[in-house]
């Protein structure tokens, strides 16, 4: 895969899967701008893309934010002159059982991770549009298509963000720009790193594969999406989960 003038935007890019997504298409070519709520996390995943000879931008971006948003896609047309990629990764959780759930742990996981995905589609559309050409990738979660106990707020937000995925798809395919999602499974990051270990045998009781899937595994899906060897795929969710949903 030959990236090469393109340009990404990656929400939550400090870590984990959004960190691994950024390097997998910096790799391939990619200039990427590296959004985060904390902007010195971002250094060090700076630093590595340069390394590979690309170009970097980190910025300061909450995705619930309208404005943080619009000044992040401002910021980074200024400096790439346009973004071809979309890598809706930010994410928060706040689990709790439903019915002692209080509304602001509801509010702020909506807010994170489905209007905030739904607030960077809308700022990038214009330019992609008017050049005719994007990718948008969204990262939801194979508990948005199986359910989970205490997470009805996250599952609710995944599974929103399958449905606009597939909406958005529809509205921009005419203009030569895809829409796809991301499902990860159990993916070893900080995150499942800090579960008790009986809770992760559980979980991985589930996966046919038997192990933990790597961030990477999820960024090489992403960079798929993102390709234009994918571009007959649009309103696609691909599943990364070993084996945990099949459908």
């Amino acid at each position: 895969m030959n990236f090469t003038g393109r340009v990404a935007l990656v929400t939550g890019a400090a870590q984990g899967i959004g960190r691994d997504c950024a390097l997998a298409l910096a790799e391939a070519g990619t200039d990427v701008a590296l959004g985060n709520r904390q902007l010195q996390k971002l250094a060090g995943v700076c630093r590595e893309i340069e390394s590979l000879g690309r170009r970097s931008l980190v910025l300061v971006l909450d995705v619930a934010d309208v404005e943080s948003v619009k000044a992040a896609v401002a910021k980074t047309l200024e400096a790439f002159g346009r973004i071809d990629i979309l890598v809706n990764n930010a994410g928060i959780t706040r689990d709790n059982l439903a019915m002692r759930m209080r509304p602001q742990e509801w509010e702020e996981v909506l807010a994170t991770n489905l209007e905030g995905a739904f607030h960077c589609i809308k700022a990038v559309l214009p330019g992609m549009v008017k050049q005719r050409y994007g990718r948008i990738v969204n990262i939801v979660s194979v508990v948005a298509q199986v359910g989970n106990t205490g997470q009805a707020n996250y599952i609710a937000s995944k599974a929103g963000l399958i449905g606009l995925t597939k909406a958005i798809a529809t509205e921009v395919a005419s203009r030569n720009i895809t829409v796809n999602a991301v499902s990860p499974g159990f993916i070893d990051t900080a995150m499942t790193q800090a579960l008790p270990q009986s809770v992760r045998d559980r979980i991985l009781s589930l996966a046919p594969l038997g192990r933990m899937g790597t961030g990477r595994e999820v960024a090489y899906g992403v960079r798929f999406l993102a390709s234009d060897e994918a571009s007959y795929i649009t309103g696609h969710v691909l599943n990364v989960n070993g084996g945990m949903f099949m459908g």
